[in-house]
């Protein structure tokens, strides 16, 4: 009976010890995230407010690599990040979420200040409780990934083709989609942060467990800014 009771403690322990864990870990997610969110702000203000550069980037052939750019950062940090160090990964994703910043800053100069940061809280709330509902579920999401990850090819093609039609009805097709697609994703990416925490657990590698931070981070991070500007689209007020 004692040893039952011993077996039951130890196994209390060490659940105590994962939920602080997972705590803590979330906690470093959200927080690379928030500087991650930061960085693009300022960048964005500081580049969209300032005419002269606004009409150097997004007035010459410059605006094709600010644009893409970013895109070609995220392929090259999921091919590099088993190289890098966590220190290393954290400053790439800074760099990545200044040079985003760069890439959105054309907002500031197309829609007002009060319709971006109305825009900022709506999709902040949205984000929030989608990301909560990710976290305490029981049910398992894990099946809507492959269908969203389709999703967001899918609307990355079409943005592309959309840049040389120009097609208003195309566009606002694509931001509702966008909109719905990365709600999905910031539940499910929430939830597949928890659940890789949980899997690795046992081996409490803490250079694993610094990198894994930093790409749900990253994810949340992209989940953010594309529902952002998606609703943006919708929801901004032009200058």
């Amino acid at each position: 009976m004692a040893e039952f009771k011993t077996m039951r403690t130890g196994a209390g322990i060490r659940t105590a010890d994962i939920d602080a864990g997972l705590r803590a870990h979330m906690n470093k997610v959200y927080g690379t995230m928030s500087v991650g969110m930061l960085l693009t702000a300022g960048a964005a203000w500081a580049v969209g407010t300032n005419e002269m550069l606004v009409q150097a980037i997004f007035g010459t052939p410059l605006k094709w690599l600010v644009m893409f750019a970013p895109l070609i950062m995220v392929f090259a940090f999921g091919a590099m990040i088993n190289k890098l160090s966590a220190a290393g990964a954290q400053l790439f994703f800074y760099a990545f979420a200044a040079l985003m910043g760069v890439s959105i800053s054309y907002i500031f100069a197309v829609y007002t200040g009060f319709s971006i940061v109305q825009t900022f809280l709506i999709t902040s709330v949205a984000f929030a409780s989608l990301s909560l509902y990710g976290y305490t579920t029981k049910k398992d999401i894990s099946g809507w990934g492959s269908f969203l990850i389709m999703g967001v090819v899918g609307l990355l093609l079409a943005s592309i083709v959309n840049i040389f039609l120009g097609s208003p009805v195309v566009h606002l097709a694509i931001s509702a989609l966008g909109v719905l697609i990365f709600a999905g994703l910031t539940a499910y990416d929430t939830q597949k942060i928890k659940t890789d925490y949980l899997q690795h657990a046992h081996a409490m590698d803490s250079e694993w467990l610094g990198k894994s931070a930093i790409m749900g981070a990253l994810n949340l991070y992209l989940d953010f800014i594309n529902m952002f500007m998606f609703l943006l689209s919708f929801l901004g007020n032009r200058e």
